[in-house]
Parts: C-alpha cells; sequence; structure tokens
C-alpha cells in the first residue's frame, strides 16, 4: 500500500526533522547524562517549541505534510496563521482529559504532540507556557520591528522564557525565585540569537533590534543589509551582547540552586549563551556575514567556568 507524506511514516519523518535540529542549537538540549525519563520530556517540549518556530518563520518542509497532520489542505502549508491555528487546536488535544476529569479525548494528530502527551500528563503541566510560544510566532506575523528594548523584553517573555518554565517544571524544581532567574536567562539567549541571526531575520523583513538603540547608534536597515558591519553596526551589537550578558549574569545563580545532573544541564544553558557571546566578540561584533557560532570546546570550558562560580 503507498503511503502518503501524511500517513504515519510520512508523520514520523516531519517529526525526526524538527528534532534532528536540536544539535545545531547554541544550547544542550537533553544531553546523555540525564536521566533518560528527563531526555524523553526535554525532547519533547523541544520538538513542540521548535516546531512551533518553523511554522513561524515559514521553514516547514516543502511538501505539506505538517498541513496534512494537522487536518489542513497542504496549500495552506505556508499560512503561518492558519497553521498555527490548527497547531493550538491539536494542542488542545493534549490537554483534554489531560487530568482524567474529562475522560477519554481525541488523541493529538501531530506525532510531536501525541509525543507531548505524556509528558504533560506526568508533570502536570499548564497549557500556558505552550500557548505562550504560539503567541509569539503570531507576534512575528503582525509585529515586525520593536521600537524599545522593553517592547522586546515583552517579545520574549512569549518566545523564550516559557521553554525555562517548563525545564523547571519537568524537573520539579519551579519556585518564584528560580522562575524569574530562569526568565533572565531565557530572555538572554533569546537576545543572543537574535544578534547572531540579524542578516537573516532581516531576509524575513524582521528586526529585532530596538529602534531606540538603532537612532542612538546611527544604524538604520540599509546598514544592516550590508555584507559586513561597519562601526556604528559593531557597536550596537556590542552594546546588546552587553546586556544579553547583565541578563545572564542574572540568571547564573540558577545552577546554584539546584542539585545533582539538573545543575549540569542548566550550567549547559549559561555556557551556550556565554559562548555564543564570546563567538560573537571573536567576529569583531560584525554579525552580518553569517551567525558566528562557538565551538563545542569553547562550550564545554563556559561549562566548567560556570559551575565553578554559581556551584
Amino acid at each position: 500500500m503507498h503511503t502518503t507524506s501524511s500517513g504515519p511514516s510520512g508523520g514520523q519523518e516531519a517529526a525526526r526533522a524538527v528534532l534532528d535540529k536540536a544539535a545545531h542549537e547554541n544550547f544542550p538540549v537533553a544531553p546523555f547524562f540525564l536521566p533518560r525519563a528527563w531526555r524523553t520530556d526535554l525532547m519533547a517540549i523541544y520538538g513542540y517549541a521548535r516546531l512551533v518556530d518553523d511554522i513561524g518563520d515559514g521553514d516547514l518542509p516543502p511538501g505539506g505534510a505538517d498541513a496534512r497532520l494537522l487536518g489542513l489542505d497542504p496549500e495552506r502549508a505556508d499560512d503561518p496563521l492558519a497553521m498555527l491555528d490548527a497547531f493550538e487546536a491539536d494542542l488542545r488535544r493534549v490537554f483534554d482529559g489531560a487530568g482524567g476529569a474529562r475522560g477519554v479525548s481525541a488523541a493529538p494528530r501531530h506525532p510531536l504532540l501525541r509525543a507531548l502527551r505524556p509528558t504533560v500528563r506526568r508533570h502536570r503541566l499548564a497549557p500556558e507556557p505552550f500557548l505562550g510560544l504560539i503567541e509569539a510566532n503570531r507576534q512575528d506575523q503582525r509585529v515586525r520591528r520593536y521600537a524599545t528594548y522593553e517592547e522586546l523584553l515583552a517579545y520574549c517573555e512569549l518566545s523564550a522564557n516559557p521553554v525555562g518554565r517548563l525545564v523547571l517544571g519537568v524537573t520539579g524544581t519551579t519556585s518564584p525565585e528560580r522562575v524569574r532567574r530562569s526568565d533572565a536567562i531565557c530572555t538572554a539567549l533569546q537576545i543572543i540569537e537574535h544578534l547572531q541571526d540579524v542578516a537573516e531575520d532581516l531576509r524575513r523583513d524582521r528586526v529585532y533590534l530596538p529602534a531606540e538603540d538603532m537612532r542612538r547608534f546611527g544604524v538604520t536597515e540599509a546598514d544592516l543589509a550590508a555584507p559586513s558591519a561597519g562601526a556604528p553596526v559593531r557597536a550596537l551589537i556590542a552594546h546588546e551582547a552587553a546586556r544579553a550578558e547583565t541578563l545572564l549574569n542574572e540568571g547564573a545563580p540558577l545552577v546554584g540552586s539546584v542539585h545533582g545532573r539538573l545543575k549540569w544541564l542548566l550550567a549547559g544553558f549559561v555556557a551556550g549563551g556565554r559562548a555564543a557571546l564570546r563567538a560573537v566578540a571573536a567576529a569583531g561584533y560584525d554579525v552580518l556575514p553569517g551567525p558566528p557560532r562557538p565551538a563545542k570546546l569553547s562550550l564545554l570550558r563556559e561549562a566548567g567556568a560556570t559551575l565553578r562560580r554559581e556551584g
């Protein structure tokens, strides 16, 4: 029998294409040293977050497999808002009956959401962080520029901070102080990613550098479209990198507030951000030719330094 791209084989291929991107992140997603149950749950959350971003960025594989999985006409695969609406409807199936009070409900359509359902149930995760990630990607369709740093922080509250809160939920370590520290780390990581991807974002007609800062440093969008950065752009990137480093330092005590292998994981998140900042600095803050990426050895060194400082 011929298997369509919306069948079991096609669905698993679509899910694997998303999960394979974990190897290219600035930070470890679910490293080998964690308990297997944690790795499974963290990869389920990563798969969800990565797919939401791919929908919002228009980075889904061609062919419309994900649209079919969500019950949409494949021709609508290029409509991010329609895809996000369908994805949110499928997310609701993850939570329908999750507590047992509403009985058995229909299984989610997308394999990444089917994989997420046991994680949600095991840890009694709330829907709000997942919905925040969807809303961030809806915002990406409507908002292409940010006037102030405060506006950018509000965006990060939706686009990045939910992930850290979910990590705390999976590991059973949530507390108000840890959430505050986690938010600082996640916002920093989001800003760093924006700095690495200035040229790519501009090609998508998005600018995540606050307009007030661009004016302060005398930077125009034409400057961001150049093959390499001039002095004003480099000064602007250095300024935003310093802000991200301040946030990382604010969040870093989270590492010392936990124990065991979770400490190593959180040190990896902080180290990933610091190593990426070092790579940006090593490039002379010229991020326009392509994203400066840290070497694995740099990441390991930063992880060791973070553990020594915060452990």
